[in-house]
């Protein structure tokens, strides 16, 4: 599975994002020209190679009727920016030469950002007229990383946590803590943090783009790399300000399980039973118990229940409601399986279900239990006679 790792370590911005998947895209080095192209009216794109602490990168510089975006401004300073509603933004992005797709990519991450603009101004989102993330420069960085994610045709893309940084950033409502409320609206759902650098290190149109974007958050997943490069940023740091991209082809993880158990010693057998039979038959991937030996001389079992991790919930409910346990500790085990199917042979005595599991240079294989008694049954021979038929 192609895999796009985004290592956010030190925040996430349109432009250093932009900048790091240029350097792995195949068309990555044409996009200032492609951008240029588009038709934006003053915009000028720049891409650059640059060396921040001893590391090599690329920066992307756009400007807008010669005006650098990340040059200060004066507060009140609109030169050139006119204020735009969605409307007028998604106007602008149908008018592109691009793919459907790219288009529809673009217009969907400045309908999260006008979502959460609404949400901070007590408007509708139709009715939000973006100031920095609406301006020329911010259309060219949606549109360039949605093209370059296109280009990318990542299955699957996971992103580490965001660094947002603290304190304070000005913008043109005045003075307003880091995040920014509408970047903090935008990261709800998402793993964040502080970090120990001063300053707005997450903007929204970075924040919009990776919430959009990135369907797992966490640490680097097994991959072979094919390619990796660095998204520099404009401001300087004791640390290397860059957004790094990795592409490579994913490793197929182990399936992630969990095991949920609990200690019991005030519950009969038959309850104990009846509990084990549910969660086999809700699709526990094992049930088992473990005699005790608990406070006060009582025996006691240890009641386990390993299941996805996915449906974590939905058997710890099941738990809570049939024992009477009070609590459970969750552990996540790593778990190796053959992959296993399952086969009808036909026997003088009737057809028999094989289960079969096989991998790692491993075949195995084993009568149904439950057809062995049923030709049991219907014949009188042992359990024992039948499987020996089966094996010959």
């Amino acid at each position: 599975m192609r895999t796009l790792y985004l290592d956010c370590g030190m925040g996430a911005s349109g432009d250093m994002l932009m900048a790091a998947l240029a350097e792995i895209a195949p068309e990555g080095g044409r996009i200032a020209e492609r951008l240029e192209a588009l038709g934006l009216p003053g915009v000028r794109a720049e891409l650059e190679r640059v060396t921040k602490n001893g590391v090599a990168g690329s920066h992307i510089k756009i400007s807008v009727h010669g005006v650098d975006e990340a040059e200060p401004q004066a507060p009140h300073d609109h030169h050139h920016h006119e204020h735009r509603g969605l409307a007028d933004i998604c106007r602008i992005i149908d008018g592109f030469a691009l793919p459907e797709k790219v288009r529809a990519d673009a217009k969907a991450v400045y309908t999260l950002i006008a979502q959460a603009e609404g949400r901070v101004h007590g408007r509708e989102p139709g009715e939000v007229h973006f100031h920095e993330v609406g301006a020329l420069d911010a259309v060219a960085d949606v549109t360039g990383v949605c093209m370059l994610m296109h280009e990318l045709c990542a299955e699957r893309v996971v992103a580490s946590p965001l660094r947002v940084g603290y304190g304070s950033v000005k913008c043109a409502h005045g003075v307003l803590p880091v995040p920014a409320p509408a970047t903090a609206l935008l990261l709800e759902g998402l793993p964040v943090y502080g970090g120990d650098i001063e300053g707005e290190m997450c903007t929204p149109t970075g924040a919009a783009l990776i919430k959009y974007f990135a369907q797992e958050f966490g640490p680097l997943p097994e991959m072979v790399i094919e390619k990796s490069g660095f998204g520099m940023g404009s401001r300087e740091y004791e640390r290397v300000n860059a957004l790094r991209a990795i592409v490579g082809e994913g490793i197929d993880p182990l399936p992630r399980v969990a095991e949920l158990r609990c200690n019991l010693d005030d519950i009969t057998a038959e309850e104990l039973a009846f509990a084990q039979e549910l969660l086999l038959e809700r699709g526990a991937l094992d049930v088992y118990t473990q005699a005790l030996g608990m406070k006060k001389g009582r025996a006691g079992v240890m009641l386990s229940c390993l299941c996805e991790e996915a449906r974590l919930d939905e058997f710890a409910e099941l738990i809570l409601r049939h024992t009477p346990t009070l609590g459970l500790r969750v552990y996540r085990p790593e778990r190796i399986t053959l992959s296993r199917r399952e086969e009808l042979r036909q026997t003088p005595y009737g057809p028999v279900h094989i289960k079969i599991a096989e991998g790692r240079g491993v075949q195995k294989s084993k009568p149904e239990y439950e057809d062995l008694a049923s030709l049991s049954r219907q014949t009188g021979l042992p359990l024992s006679e039948l499987k020996r038929e089966l094996n010959k």
